[in-house]
């Protein structure tokens, strides 16, 4: 393949004929704005978007505009990005202007859809951060697993159990015991999964749902038969919400952001302290370095399986405080299957975000706007059934799944147990 046929550099790779793909999609989104918003809206209609989420005491002035105007706008900028690409093209910021361009497609979406009306766009906003904490955390376990080179198909079954544990035993002590013991949970089945994969060299894939299959069969007999016929047992309280001093205090940004509980901003926490971790320290290369080449790592004296183990136990502990999430930071009691293949579209995130703390935040924060999203739109006059709607944040995970995006490069050892030569 030769420099000619494509464009690659340290930063990124895009071949012409996905450059020539990527502006023809442009310009499908830029009709689909018209053929869906514009011919359907009625000029001189009003939008307003309110910029105060519900309960805040930070008030903003809320945002009034002209429906027809502002989708023309949209429209014209979408036309031209898609020109450009197909003339000049964007190369490494293709990615980048996609983004660009399908959020001018969900702007539109959303002024048609408020048109006459009034949507509550931070509210919205608040509610795709709290949406999007399971699905971050769990690409998180998903990263520190993979980046080892181990498959952690179980995120799913780890953060379930997990959640029953936090139901459970936060009825029976407190809240902080039953956190403890999510957490403890998540890191007896990484450990399960470890042993499987690295000790007993078990497929990976068929551990993880293995795992899943057990945790999803137990935690449905435990509660029927105990969390719902005594319901003391299922009543664990919530954490509180807490403002951060100042930030808090930012109009529209601040509510968004900095008005939750611990589970958000442990995961900001986490994002930095993952991040530093992996790319910007001794211990992080060691164990990147056994999921892209262990027999390198292990010639260098780097113990490969030891190393393998660490990090799927961490990553078990972390699937466990996401499952923890489900109860003591949202819901604040068990169902059965309450997950609901939250921990599949983690795993979509962290391919998504290409095994990169950031970018599976990213990830995160767009499946978690798809799910509020779809919540929203069911109290505004949209021609579309709320089925469909709740459908939105697997659509997004099959369009991701798909590679539209393109291609993530995984670690090159992932999957593949080490055996010591």
């Amino acid at each position: 393949m030769t420099t000619q046929t494509m464009t690659k550099s340290a930063t990124g790779y895009i071949s012409p004929t996905r450059e020539r793909v990527m502006g023809v999609l442009f310009l499908i989104i830029a009709a689909a704005i018209w053929v869906f918003f514009i011919r359907n809206t009625t000029p001189g209609v009003e939008t307003t978007f309110g910029m105060t989420p519900g309960g805040s005491q930070v008030q903003t002035p809320d945002w009034v505009f002209e429906t027809y105007t502002a989708l023309n706008i949209l429209l014209f900028l979408s036309i031209a990005l898609a020109v450009y690409q197909l003339v000049r093209g964007f190369k490494r910021y293709t990615n980048i202007v996609l983004g660009v361009i399908s959020g001018f497609f969900i702007f539109a979406f959303l002024a048609w859809g408020a048109s006459g009306l009034s949507l509550n766009l931070s509210g919205l906003l608040r509610v795709m951060v709290i949406r999007s904490v399971p699905l971050t955390l769990g690409a998180f376990s998903g990263i520190l697993c993979e980046r080892s080179g181990v498959f952690n198909i179980a995120i799913e079954g780890m953060m379930l159990t997990a959640a029953f544990c936090a139901a459970l035993f936060g009825s029976l002590v407190n809240i902080w015991f039953g956190l403890l013991t999510a957490m403890i949970s998540g890191l007896v089945l990484g450990g399960v999964l470890a042993v499987l994969a690295i000790k007993y060299k078990v497929n990976q894939i068929i551990a993880g749902t293995v795992i899943n299959i057990f945790a999803t069969g137990l935690t449905s007999f435990l509660s029927a038969k105990f969390l719902q016929k005594y319901q003391y047992l299922n009543n664990p309280g919530r954490f509180p919400t807490w403002d951060v001093p100042g930030l808090s205090q930012i109009p529209f940004i601040g509510p968004i952001f900095f008005s939750h509980n611990l589970f958000v901003y442990a995961m900001y926490i986490l994002l930095i302290v993952l991040t530093v971790a992996l790319f910007y320290t001794r211990w992080g290369l060691r164990l990147r370095s056994v999921g892209e080449h262990p027999k390198a790592a292990d010639t260098l004296g780097i113990q490969v399986n030891r190393t393998r183990y660490m990090a799927v136990l961490l990553g078990g502990t972390m699937a466990g405080f996401a499952g923890a999430y489900f109860i003591l930071g949202s819901v604040g009691r068990f169902d059965e299957v309450l997950t609901a293949g939250r921990g599949f579209i983690a795993l979509a995130a962290m391919i998504f975000g290409n095994w990169n703390p950031f970018g599976a935040f990213g990830a995160g924060l767009l499946f978690g706007f798809a799910d509020s999203l779809a919540g929203k739109l069911t109290i505004l006059r949209v021609p579309i059934h709320n089925k469909f709607l709740e459908m939105a944040p697997y659509i997004v995970t099959m369009i991701v799944l798909a590679g539209i995006i393109g291609r993530g490069q995984p670690p090159a050892a992932g999957g593949q147990p080490y055996e010591k030569e």
